[in-house]
């Protein structure tokens, strides 16, 4: 072989040598930016994950801090809500009634909000000392004794997500309002095309009705608007209980109750087809179903504490939906408002056409018709309110 020959060799087998090494190369660095893509990917990912927690938080702090206009800060606690997921929950039975009229003595305690009473049968119970609970503002604030519903300022949208509430404390200050049978058409729901926002007990006219908590009445009086002679007891917690169809109420106004003590006798007044307890469970206003609290059969509290959520206050939600269905009601509540706060809306002005507006809100003329149920060739009346998105 000659050095022509030698040289021309040399120089295709190094030829092809670089190419080899160009060709690892352009593998390696297409997996390095595969790689780096990823982690890329990651990266925003994560930037995401973090944007929308912080998102979440600020809208939490954002609905707290509007929420605690209204409600005591100590239902809006984050930390209380997550130890109350936790918590395993433990049934309440109820105290014995109160022996209304055999009290022989009052007693002081270490505990200077708590007295204990003594019975002439030397029996005694702990109950709160009244006049300790008439400083506390969940007993001034938006009472009245006469307007059955005074929460108006307090709307559904101003609620929490969530909120503690602690149905008993240390007393275990708990007596079912009666023990019995819930009407098959009387649970809390839809019924014959109108919300049922309580549930019906089937009972005897005549039957004793018991305060559920300990609290203050503030509404005892007769109700033509269907309940019939009515008591709503406010408890400490913010809870409203709501007693109807009495046929008698033993109590009034104002007056301190304990759990346990006869507030009524059960009855059929008001709109009501036989005897039978209506009862309901409110918070700020908002019905939900009493059956979350209380297993009337057997006159047990099912918890000691909740965590009373929004979408409870649904007509839809009740105590016997499984978890699957009562996180599908959520979402569905969910999306309604947030397609509700997508809405827009606008006034008619001279001059205003339905082609302008598409234009100017980025949408068409077919889908205003839709919207608002009219006809391209509706005329705009000026100051007319219609839905463009």
């Amino acid at each position: 072989m000659n050095t022509k020959h030698f040289v021309f060799l040399a120089l295709l087998l190094l030829g092809g040598w670089v190419g080899d090494l160009q060709a690892q190369n352009l593998n390696r660095a297409k997996e390095l930016l595969r790689e780096m893509q990823g982690e890329l990917d990651r990266l925003e990912a994560r930037q995401k994950e973090l944007e929308a927690k912080e998102q979440k938080r600020l809208a939490d702090s954002t609905a707290n801090a509007k929420a605690a206009d209204f409600f005591p800060e100590e239902v809006l606690d984050q930390n209380s809500i997550e130890e109350m997921h936790q918590q395993e929950q433990h049934r309440v039975a109820s105290v014995a009634p109160v022996k209304e009229g055999e009290a022989i003595d009052t007693l002081a305690s270490a505990n200077e909000a708590i007295r204990i009473i003594l019975y002439n049968d030397n029996t005694w119970r702990y109950v709160r000392d009244r006049e300790i609970c008439k400083d506390n503002e969940i007993f001034s604030r938006y009472w009245d004794t006469v307007n059955l519903f005074p929460y108006k300022e307090v709307p559904l949208d101003k609620f929490p997500a969530s909120m503690a509430i602690d149905l008993v404390d240390s007393l275990r200050s708990y007596h079912y309002p009666y023990k019995g049978t819930i009407k098959s058409y009387g649970k809390f729901g839809p019924r014959r095309r109108r919300p049922h926002r309580g549930i019906d007990l089937t009972l005897q006219t005549g039957d004793p009705i018991y305060a559920t908590f300990s609290g203050r009445v503030r509404i005892s009086r007769y109700n033509s608007g269907g309940y019939g002679n009515l008591v709503v007891i406010r408890h400490d917690n913010g809870l409203e209980t709501y007693y109807g169809h009495l046929s008698k109420r033993m109590v009034v106004a104002d007056q301190w109750v304990e759990a346990g003590q006869v507030i009524g006798l059960g009855g059929s007044t008001g709109r009501s087809t036989g005897p039978h307890l209506h009862y309901e469970t409110r918070y700020y206003g908002q019905t939900f179903d009493p059956e979350r609290l209380i297993d009337f059969e057997s006159g047990d509290l099912r918890r000691e504490t909740i965590v009373l959520k929004k979408f409870y206050f649904d007509i839809h939600s009740n105590a016997g939906q499984d978890f699957e269905e009562e996180i599908a009601l959520e979402e569905e509540i969910k999306r309604e408002a947030a397609e509700q706060a997508a809405m827009k809306w606008h006034t008619i002005k001279s001059g205003d056409t339905l082609g302008a507006l598409a234009r100017k809100y980025g949408t068409t003329v077919t889908k205003i018709c839709q919207l608002n149920g009219i006809k391209s060739t509706t005329t705009l009346r000026i100051g007319r309110k219609l839905r463009v998105r």
